[in-house]
């Protein structure tokens, strides 16, 4: 029989027991936690790396297209996009869009020459005559002559400044003892100045030739022989624009009222800011304008296109859709961007829309020549078709991207493909006005002709150093282009100008 001491024995071994299995279960536990806990820093680890691999992910996205980017502004230049020829950053061979003519190099038939002619009443004759014979030595002084030839050079005046002098005289009358003087013409106000011929010289060679002020004074020094300062010369400039106001709203209102009007804007500075310089112009008229804005505000200001109600044309700012005129787009832009997407992206369907315009082209070109005023409806209904097939397979060739994982404020971006398409399809009517209307024409080189000074003027000088200035030379430069259109003599305008009677182009 078991006694109290076995008893109390195996109570102690069983106490025993359960101390070593909880100790064992302990260290189970404690072994379980290190192992969660180890399990819970890769579990940490492998998130971080899997953020990590994301953010890779969609850095070398973006780099991927930040290249992409920056190899298509590497492909660009003059000839497949909107850049000037001044940006090509290498020499690269010329493929031009133009078909050859056949036509020789040079003057074409009927072309008017410009030959230096002989004046019937020269200023001085000189005659030189025959002494003695050139075979025996015989005098022939007092010999008859037989006639000559003639031949004339022309010269600058040895004095190339004539100084007037205007003298008053003043008389007493007999019968009442008053004096009377006489009164100098209007145009003599000082007691020494230069006339206005002078300084129409000085506003053309810097409005028309956009020689800068110091280079303009010093021409005139080593020319006239007279100090003719900056002052001086910003003056004239001054005054020539002020008295061509009302021509500049006699052109305004003539533009209003043309059927077709070409627009195009460029930057340049004023006051070392960046400013726009708008253009509004026709065969025979232009109008310059500076404004701080690009837009509808700059366009509201001008004036000219709120009141017009023919055709503009223009290179498909957003602004001028806002305008109830016409509108035409100029096709040059869209065959560079064309180019671009043929030779670069490998795009046979931007190979075909440059085709079809082309021909478009001529087909105008050659109904006008024949003496029609639109396309046989047959031929205009075939080379639309394929104008719209060649779109079609170009949205083909270029599908929308897939919506984005995280969507994003805003309108989403598309390739430059789709955009082009976008234009080419929704403009159609503006793009192809050309075709129906032969006064509007293919491009709008006539704007961006008139443009092109205007950069020259800023490689030359910079920017303009007051908004007067600015003012000054858009007004006064419109007015030359004007009157170079038409054909009138810039010299003798600009002096008429600058004594208050500014002559009138034809409106």
């Amino acid at each position: 029989m078991r006694t109290q001491e076995d008893l109390v024995r195996e109570q102690q071994e069983i106490i025993r027991l359960q101390q070593v299995q909880i100790g064992s279960q302990q260290e189970t536990i404690a072994s379980l936690q290190e192992m969660i806990a180890s399990l819970q820093e890769e579990v940490a680890r492998s998130r971080q790396l899997s953020s990590e691999v994301v953010g890779l992910r969609e850095q070398v996205e973006e780099l991927g297209q930040e290249n992409q980017r920056l190899q298509d502004r590497l492909n660009k230049n003059s000839s497949n996009s909107s850049l000037p020829p001044s940006s090509d950053r290498f020499a690269r061979q010329k493929r031009s869009l133009r078909k050859k003519s056949g036509k020789k190099v040079g003057g074409q038939p009927g072309h008017p020459g410009a030959t230096l002619c002989m004046k019937e009443d020269p200023d001085e004759i000189l005659i030189h005559t025959v002494e003695r014979c050139e075979h025996c030595q015989a005098d022939l002084e007092q010999v008859e002559s037989l006639g000559g030839e003639r031949r004339q050079v022309v010269h600058l005046p040895i004095k190339r400044t004539v100084v007037v002098e205007h003298q008053t005289e003043s008389k007493c009358c007999l019968h009442c003892g008053m004096v009377t003087q006489a009164c100098f013409p209007a145009d003599v106000k000082a007691p020494i100045q230069y006339g206005a011929d002078i300084a129409a010289v000085g506003v053309y060679l810097i409005q028309d030739k956009l020689l800068p002020y110091d280079r303009a004074s010093e021409l005139l020094w080593d020319l006239l022989g007279w100090p003719i300062g900056v002052g001086t010369l910003s003056r004239w400039s001054s005054c020539c624009a002020e008295n061509l106001q009302e021509v500049e709203e006699q052109t305004k209102q003539a533009l209003r009222n043309a059927k077709v009007l070409h627009h195009d804007e460029t930057g340049l500075y004023v006051m070392g800011q960046r400013w726009w310089m708008h253009t509004t112009s026709t065969k025979r008229l232009t109008h310059y304008s500076v404004h701080r804005k690009r837009g509808r505000e700059a366009l509201d200001a001008i004036d000219i296109v709120a009141h017009f109600h023919g055709t503009s044309i223009h290179d498909g700012l957003t602004s001028y859709w806002a305008y109830g005129c016409l509108h035409g787009l100029c096709n040059v832009h869209h065959l560079r961007e064309l180019k671009y997407q043929a030779e670069e992206k490998k795009q046979t369907w931007a190979d075909d829309l440059i085709n079809v315009l082309l021909q478009m082209k001529q087909a105008v070109q050659q109904a006008k020549e024949g003496g029609l005023t639109c396309l046989l409806p047959e031929q205009r209904a075939e080379l639309v078709t394929r104008y719209e097939a060649a779109i079609a397979a170009g949205y083909l060739a270029n599908p929308p991207d897939p919506p984005p994982e995280v969507k994003k404020r805003g309108r989403r971006a598309q390739s430059k493909a789709r955009n082009l398409l976008d234009r080419l399809s929704t403009r159609q009517d503006s793009v192809l006005r050309f075709l129906d209307d032969f006064d509007v024409p293919f491009d709008n080189n006539l704007a961006e002709q008139d443009l092109r000074m205007v950069k020259v003027q800023q490689k030359v000088s910079g920017c303009f150093r007051s908004e007067e200035g600015a003012h000054a030379f858009a007004r006064i430069r419109g007015y030359i282009s004007t009157l170079r259109k038409q054909g009138m003599q810039i010299l003798s305008a600009l002096e008429m100008a600058l004594v208050g009677h500014p002559l009138s182009p034809a409106f």
